[in-house]
Parts: C-alpha cells; structure tokens; sequence
C-alpha cells in the first residue's frame, strides 16, 4: 500500500496507546470511520469515544462493526505492544486486510507533507510537544502527533491545518524509519530498549539511518555520537542559551543563533534538560521560518505536559511532583531540576521502574540514580508487555541502592507510607501504571496537610 487515497474505514487494534489515539483522532478528523480494539477503558478511549469512534474492549472477532468487514477499504493499524496471538490480529491477517503498523501509517502521512520530526531516547515528547505549541501559537497551518498530553490542548493530537507535519519520532522497533522528514532533531542516543538492539552500538546505527532519512536540516544535542546543527548551554553549540537567570520556576534566557542573538525568552519549565528541549523546538520552527518575535511570545505560554515535570501540590507546606521518567539518564535530569527550582529540601522518590528487560539492564545506573534522592519508596516493576526475567525485581533493585531510607511498597500501602514521610518534596516517577495513582496520592495529600 502506497496511499491512503482508497481507504475509507480505518480499525486500531491498540487504539488507547499514546501514539495510536493520535493518530485515529487524524482521521476522524479527514472524515473516515474510525473503530478499534483496546484492553481497559482509559481517559483516551473515553474522549475518543465521545467523537463517535466505537471502542470494544473485548478482543473477540465478534465485536468488530460490520462496516469494518471489507478487505478493500479497510486499514487495520496494529501496535507491537499488542500479542501476536489477538484474536482480531490473526482474523485481519488471514482474512487479507491490508495490516500495517503505527509507525507505517505515519509514514504515509508523513510522505507528501513537510515533517518536523524530533527524535531521541529522552526529551523527544517534550521536544515535540514544545515545536507543535510554538507553531500552532505563531499561526502555522500544523498537524502534529506526540507522545504525550499537552496542558495547552488537553490532547496528544494538535491540528490547525495540513501544511506541516510535526511528529514524535520513535526509535523503539526501529519505528522512525518509516518516517519521511525534512527537518528532524536528535534529543539524546542513550542506551535504550536493548531487548530491542542487542546492545548500544545498534542503536547509533539506527539513530544515523534516521538522521540520512533528512532532507533538509538536522539538529542534534551537543556532544551526541550524531552529526549535525549542534544545542546547548552556555557552550560553543551553534544554538546555545546564554545569560541564564531563573525566576519564580521558569528560566529566562537569551538564544545565540548561528546569525543573531535573541534576548529575553522565558520557558516554564524546570530542567536543563527541558531548557535544551525548548530551544531545539525553537531552533526548528525558526529554520521552517516561522517569525521569531510570534514564535518569542509563543514560548512563554506553553504550559507543559502531563506526567512530564508536572506540579501536582505547589504551597508552603507541600511540593508535589509527577513525572514519567523510566530511564537513569531521565532519573537524574529529573534530579537536578528538583533540586535546582527545590534546593535544601528533603526529597522523596517514589518510583514504578517500567519493563523487566530495562530493569535488568540498567540496574546499576539506576540504584545509582536513586541514590540521589533523600528517600525511596519502590514499587513492583510494570511488565508491558513482557514476562517476569528470573531475579529480576524490585526487591533485587532496592537491595541495589546505597542508602538507608528506601522500602518496597504495595501499591495498597503506597498513600499511608508516603504521608508517613516527613519529606518536603515528593515525586512520583515511571512510564507505568503509577500515573493512576497520581489523583488519589494527591488528594490525600491535601487532606493531610
């Protein structure tokens, strides 16, 4: 399949994921009929139900509508997350359908329009989210899919027009090489999904294949193993902020260019990590050429996303904080912008490490990573979608961690244990189920305050 020209129904085996909902929120929003497949009613499928996209929840082939019964015009999306074994997976494949993956489907919408894309193993959701709000705001005709929640549009899918593409590039099952960019931007090339690639030199290769997929400017972080337009912080990046000052939870900064300097932008986010993630965006929309003085004001009202640095409590008594970071690498960015915007104060870390494969292989950076909180509360690791590795849990990684304060916790017990804490600060951290707890834990901390 080549085009999408002659499909008229589109069916999403998986159609609650981050990326999946996207991307069937894109074509009911190009007037095609939208169904699909998921596990458990989340918020996602709820607002997609509630424009008209028919959800079943129960993976019998019984239960797909009938308009979805014609091989000719029916497009069956599937995400790798979901078993080889689904029982309407098998039906679509044996029956003929025209079956393809997520990121095959970003690939031919990708194709004839022009394609921001901005990939990484950490900072590309907040890249890409950041890039699609700068030229959204600025009056842009975009489109963009991202991997996360916008507080701006309450929506992982942001649309104003067709004319650009603006779209997380995911490196997991070598997805981005589907994709077909103009612009792109490398966040990070740390080692990551190893289940995947083998090993780290595997994953550089395939970040360079994406890089040679570009047909127009690369931006890269600097220092990456990857060449290419260079980001940075006070250094000799071709872009690269300067005069740094932080003021009430938000940096304000001037921007070198290769050409000029700007002064005075403001991004409301915390993190020398996020400061890079903002001004790769920045770097992006102006070279698309998008009028720096809109995209200037533009920056200033992003207002972040859910799960990623994301305020819960903020008063006098309390500060508490949810983010999404699975990663050592993220762990300790997630760290150093506590501590930055937090200084001084005594920090608990809960934390739901994600996969039993990452847990294995990155065990010790993350007892390392750990480690630099005042306080540790873990939970069970999240499977996904992969079955227990033997001795790999969370009671192995706890006993990896060199301080004292730190407790495996029930999630039955999580709330009681957290209000027994005398931190000032506390986080929630991990890409699993944790993000569910997140209204609960803070509610009972507002009772308890």
């Amino acid at each position: 399949m080549n085009s999408l020209e002659h499909i008229q129904n589109v069916y999403f085996i998986g159609i609650g994921g981050i990326g999946m909902s996207a991307i069937a929120r894109y074509f009911v929003s190009i007037d095609k009929n939208v169904a699909g497949y998921d596990k458990t009613i989340t918020e996602l499928t709820s607002n997609l139900s509630n424009i008209g996209v028919n959800i079943s929840f129960s993976e019998t082939v019984e239960d797909i509508p009938k308009t979805f019964l014609n091989t000719k015009n029916t497009l069956i999306v599937y995400t790798p997350a979901v078993p080889k074994q689904h029982k309407q997976l098998v039906f679509f494949q044996q029956k003929g359908y025209t079956v393809v993956k997520r990121s095959q489907v970003l690939g031919f919408i990708t194709k004839n329009r022009f394609t921001l894309a901005v990939a990484g193993t950490h900072g590309k959701t907040t890249t890409s989210t950041i890039l699609a709000h700068l030229l959204y705001a600025s009056g842009e005709k975009v489109t963009a899919f991202i991997g996360g929640i916008s507080n701006n549009y309450k929506s992982n899918y942001i649309s104003s027009g067709n004319e650009v593409i603006v779209v997380e590039a995911d490196e997991f099952d070598r997805s981005f090489l589907q994709l077909h960019p103009n612009i792109s931007a490398i966040t990070s090339t740390d080692a990551d999904h190893l289940d995947i690639y083998g090993a780290h030199d595997a994953l550089l290769t395939s970040f360079n294949d994406f890089a040679s997929l570009n047909t127009n400017e690369l931006f890269v972080t600097n220092n990456l193993e990857v060449k290419g337009i260079t980001i940075g912080i006070e250094d000799n990046a071709d872009y690269t902020a300067k005069n740094i000052r932080i003021n009430n939870g938000s940096y304000n900064f001037d921007l070198q260019t290769p050409n000029i300097l700007i002064k005075d932008l403001s991004i409301n986010l915390p993190g020398h990590h996020n400061l890079r993630n903002a001004i790769t965006a920045f770097a992006m929309a102006m070279t698309y050429g998008t009028d720096t003085d809109k995209l200037k004001k533009a920056l200033k009202t992003f207002q972040g996303i859910q799960r990623r640095f994301s305020y819960q409590i903020k008063n006098d008594s309390t500060i508490y904080i949810d983010d999404y970071a699975h990663h050592p690498t993220e762990i300790n960015a997630l760290h150093q912008a506590i501590k930055e915007m937090h200084p001084n104060k005594k920090v608990l870390a809960v934390f739901q490490p994600h996969l039993f494969s990452r847990t294995k292989d990155f065990a010790s950076d993350f007892a390392t990573s750990l480690a630099l909180f005042d306080e540790v509360i873990l939970l069970d690791i999240y499977p996904a979608r992969e079955l227990p590795i033997d001795g790999v849990t969370s009671n192995w990684l706890l006993s990896l961690i060199p301080i004292t304060h730190k407790q495996l916790v029930t999630k039955s017990l999580l709330i009681s244990k957290i209000q027994a804490s005398n931190a000032e600060v506390i986080v929630t951290i991990g890409a699993g189920d944790i993000g569910a707890e997140v209204k609960h834990i803070k509610q009972a901390l507002l009772l308890h305050a």
